[in-house]
This record gives C-alpha cells, sequence and structure tokens, in this order.
C-alpha cells in the first residue's frame, strides 16, 4: 500500500536522479482563467514526462537479484521512455510493449533509450496479458504504469515538490488539477497533499469520451470507457481507473474534470505562447481546464500539472496553428 512514509522513501531514493521541475506562471494565463495559475511543468522532467518518478521508484526499489534479470512494462510511450532510462541506469535489460498506434516519437524514443519494443493492436489486443506472458517466459519483473504501490509512491514525489513550492508561493489553499489516466499521479500527489499540506486537493482531468475516472468519482464505483482510443490525448486514455489508485482517489480527490480535443490543442499552445514549454495533449488537460472550465473551479489560485511533453510535430503545429497572428 501507497502511503506517505512510502512517498518519502521514494523521494530519498530519487534524490540526484529526478530534476526539481519548475512551477510556472503567467499574467496572461491569470487572466483567461480569472484568477492566479501555477504550472507544475513535468514536461521537463527527464524523458519529457513525471513518468520517469514511477520508473525510478519501481525500478530501484526491486531487489537486486529480480532486477538483475530486467523489467518489463506496458505504456502508449510516457511510462515506457521512464520505464526504460530507469532500466539503462540501472544496467538491466527492459521489454516495453506498446500499441501500434502511440505517438512514433514515443516508440522511436523508448527504442534510443535501449529498451526493447512489442508492438500490439489496442482495438484488439490485451496488454495486461501480453506483458504477463512475456514476463512469465523471460522471468521479467513487471511494472505496471498505475496500478503499482512503487509507481504511485515515485509519482507522489510530485506532490511533495509541489507542496513546498505552493507554500513558497503563499498559496495554502487550492485545487490542483491533475491529467489522468489510470490514476498513479493523481493518486500520488494527493497521498502527498494530505501528509503535507492538506489545504490542497487533487482533482482529476480527462478528455471527452475517456472520462472514466470522472465518472467513476460521481458514481462511486468503477466506471469503463466505452472506446480505447479515438482521443489525441493517448497518454491518458485507460479503460477504467486503477485497483489500487481509485480508493485512493475517492477517499481524497475533488471531482474529476473533463475537456475536449481541441481545448486541449489550445491549452498546448497558450502554453508555449506564455510559458515557453511544449505540452502534449494528454499532459495540457489539466492547464486546458483551469482555463476553459473556471466554473468548476473555487479559490483565488488553482495549480496544474503539465504532465508531459512527448508530442509529434505534426500535432504540435496542429496546435500552434490555432494561435492568432501576431
Amino acid at each position: 500500500m501507497t502511503d506517505l512514509p512510502l512517498i518519502e522513501a521514494a523521494a530519498r531514493r530519487l534524490a540526484g536522479q529526478a530534476r526539481r521541475t519548475p512551477l510556472l506562471s503567467s499574467p496572461f494565463l491569470d487572466e483567461i482563467a480569472g484568477r492566479r495559475v501555477l504550472v507544475k511543468a513535468e514536461c521537463l522532467q527527464h524523458t519529457g514526462s513525471f513518468k520517469f518518478r514511477g520508473g525510478w521508484s519501481a525500478v530501484s526499489a526491486l531487489p537486486g537479484d529480480m532486477r538483475a534479470r530486467g523489467v518489463i512494462a506496458y505504456s502508449s510511450g510516457n511510462h515506457a521512455q521512464g520505464v526504460a532510462l530507469a532500466a539503462r541506469l540501472h544496467g538491466v535489460p527492459a521489454v516495453i510493449v506498446m500499441p501500434e498506434d502511440a505517438p512514433r516519437l514515443k516508440i522511436a524514443n523508448t527504442r534510443a533509450l535501449g529498451a526493447e519494443v512489442v508492438l500490439y493492436d489496442r482495438a484488439t489486443g490485451d496488454r495486461d496479458a501480453i506483458g504477463a506472458d512475456i514476463a512469465a517466459e523471460r522471468g521479467l519483473s513487471l511494472i505496471k504504469p498505475f496500478d503499482d504501490a512503487q509507481v504511485i509512491a515515485g509519482q507522489g514525489t510530485t506532490g511533495l515538490e509541489i507542496a513546498e513550492q505552493a507554500a513558497a508561493e503563499g498559496v495554502a489553499a487550492a485545487d490542483v488539477l491533475v491529467p489522468c489516466g489510470g490514476g498513479g499521479l493523481t493518486a500520488g500527489i494527493a497521498l502527498a497533499l494530505e501528509g503535507r499540506t492538506p489545504g490542497l486537493r487533487a482533482r482529476p482531468c480527462e478528455p471527452e469520451g475517456f472520462d472514466d475516472t470522472a465518472r467513476s468519482l460521481a458514481a462511486g464505483t468503477w466506471q469503463r470507457n466505452d472506446h480505447l482510443s479515438g482521443s489525441i490525448c493517448d497518454a491518458i486514455v485507460t479503460p477504467e481507473p486503477g485497483r489500487l489508485t481509485f480508493p485512493i482517489l475517492r477517499r481524497l480527490c475533488g471531482p474529476g474534470l473533463v475537456v475536449s480535443d481541441d481545448e486541449a490543442l489550445r491549452a498546448m499552445a497558450l502554453a508555449w505562447q506564455r510559458l515557453k514549454i511544449v505540452v502534449e495533449p494528454g499532459g495540457a488537460v489539466a492547464l486546458a481546464a483551469a482555463l476553459f472550465r473556471p466554473k468548476a473551479i473555487a479559490g483565488d489560485a488553482v495549480i496544474c500539472v503539465a504532465s508531459g511533453g512527448n508530442v509529434d510535430r505534426d500535432l504540435f503545429q496542429r496546435a500552434l496553428a490555432g494561435l492568432p497572428a501576431d
């Protein structure tokens, strides 16, 4: 079970490995949102997303003999790269199971980090079964993208930093908006905030049509998405909330927020224009919610996690095309 001591232990193992990412702001974004907007730029983390935190936490926590045999993970790209880099830095092999429709950049980067990539059809394949079969055949340790206590703990170190940085900015009470797929980052941040800054409340953010977490929180039980593809926010498209993560979300999080793909694209463009950071669609949904769902948020400030920046050139150009001419 993940708790604050496990997150703090992960933080000690991550010291000197993960980047302490900045909390950014812009008066132009504040004006759009009607309140102060602070953006936790995890797109500047190693491998371009927060996933390195969970990958390192899980790999470093394995017993030495198990770690030496290697690890396996399944992911549309960001968890893949986080685990691949953590494995390479530990000098152990990694196999990553990825959907065929994952962004080309993410597949290429995962291979460049030294991992073996196994592709599958997201619509017809069962990534859990594929990963379990390969793990059993080769004796690899499976590192799940969110339903893993050590992965959640690693992601929770983001929340420890947010608590410290928010205090430095004089923010003691605010919603913390988090892009949410299976819920590992949201759960980890929620646990860290509970232990360090109870006035900050995590809220999951998702794309329309893939709002399983928002619906699950409203219903009080697990809800599934009807489809497993069809959104540009590929990094946070999952069937349903995790078995480990959802009880944490149900206990600690506020209501979920849902944005459109077009709003995610607009948030990407504004992040580039006003903060000078590159954010992928799934990583931009929290900022989109802050900017375009202001009535669903209370208080004078809101904190958003920009969770990843691994976006193909064509899609990023599409986002920038929506900016007005100077």
